[in-house]
């Protein structure tokens, strides 16, 4: 096989790590996935949105959430480190990526949660991030980008089914217009991505982790759009092709 370099994004929930796994096994490609459980920042930031959003309830429009840029710098070093690895080597899948890292500090800033001093030093230290890309590793950037692209009913059905208690909107009602704002931008987002090429699986309409039919269609779209970039030769995608059909 060619050596490829695959990423995905979506938002929480969406399915990216399943994804992700699924196609490393029938790629026989290696997977790299971002660790969630041992950040020590993540629930701290969880709890910061709670009480930012109660202060600015009361009043206090000043507010911020003080872990807000402490997470994004904890994520983007994270993601920089693992994808200066995965480029570094033949045929790696990564469940996310740098290259959608700003939403989240973009987002965070618009909504008072980080100030404008904290988006530009993020902003400069990511620019610098991607430019030393290139030469840390074998390739200027992803073959393919899949964004699993599902509604705001999607995600918090399968965050729920994953069971993370600082991710449920049962716990934490703030929580309801941070994911709806999130949606909106991951769809501004898709629109200005241009590192690489993108696909776009529609993860309303196909369930890949849970039907077989689902799955073969989304995974034969990969494929061809494999092929067509010219990542995976004929005789590799015709035979791709016919494992799915042979079950």
């Amino acid at each position: 096989m060619n050596i490829i370099l695959i990423t995905l994004s979506g938002i929480i929930g969406s399915g990216k790590t399943s994804l992700t796994t699924l196609l490393a096994d029938r790629l026989g490609t290696k997977p790299f996935f971002e660790p969630v459980d041992d950040n020590p920042v993540l629930p701290l930031f969880y709890k910061g949105n709670e009480i930012a959003a109660e202060k600015r309830a009361a009043g206090d429009q000043n507010t911020t959430n003080p872990y807000a840029y402490l997470l994004q710098t904890f994520f983007l070093n994270r993601r920089f480190a693992m994808i200066k690895q995965a480029m570094q080597n033949d045929n790696n899948i990564l469940d996310r990526s740098i290259y959608e890292d700003e939403i989240f500090m973009r987002m965070n800033t618009d909504m008072g949660n980080a100030t404008k001093v904290e988006y530009d030093i993020y902003k400069s230290l990511l620019n610098n991030m991607l430019e030393e890309l290139p030469y840390a590793a074998h390739k200027k950037a992803p073959d393919l980008m899949i964004m699993i692209d599902v509604s705001y009913e999607t995600m918090v059905k399968r965050i729920k089914k994953r069971g993370r208690e600082y991710e449920q909107i049962e716990n934490d009602a703030s929580l309801v217009d941070y994911y709806q704002t999130l949606l909106s931008y991951y769809d501004r987002w898709k629109d200005e991505y241009d590192a690489s090429p993108l696909l776009i699986i529609d993860g309303d309409q196909y369930d890949f982790m849970n039907n077989a039919a689902d799955q073969q269609t989304v995974l034969q779209s990969i494929y061809d759009e494999l092929f067509n970039l010219g990542s995976i030769q004929l005789s590799q995608y015709q035979q791709l092709s016919n494992q799915l059909k042979e079950g």
